[in-house]
């Protein structure tokens, strides 16, 4: 039996998609680093030297936004597609974990 289909995403830009690729990409990242999570140094390091890279490709994201004259961000509306590409559980990696009873 197949999972219930995704629902759409929202119509973007392709800038505009490409802001969220590489939003969503740079949190994955911090999700990994995050050292209230990690599971080994070697990985969050790895992580950590990837990040300049998707940091960048998001900054290149938003600068063609701007040169394109996009000058404003409908949140909403890139919020419901990050929210369909799973954004919520990949942010929750970004934060602490719950304290755990000793």
């Amino acid at each position: 039996m197949w999972p219930p289909p995704l629902p759409p995403l929202p119509a973007l830009t392709r800038a505009e998609g490409e802001v969220v690729d590489r939003y969503l990409e740079v949190l994955d990242l911090l999700g990994r680093i995050n050292p209230a999570r990690a599971h080994d140094t070697y990985g969050a390091l790895r992580a950590a030297q990837t990040l300049a890279i998707a940091a960048a490709a998001l900054r290149d994201a938003l600068a063609v936004m701007h040169e394109r004259g996009e000058r404003e961000v409908c949140a909403s509306t890139l919020a419901r597609a990050m929210r369909i590409l799973d954004g919520e559980r990949r942010a929750r990696r970004v934060m602490l974990p719950p304290p755990t009873a000793n």
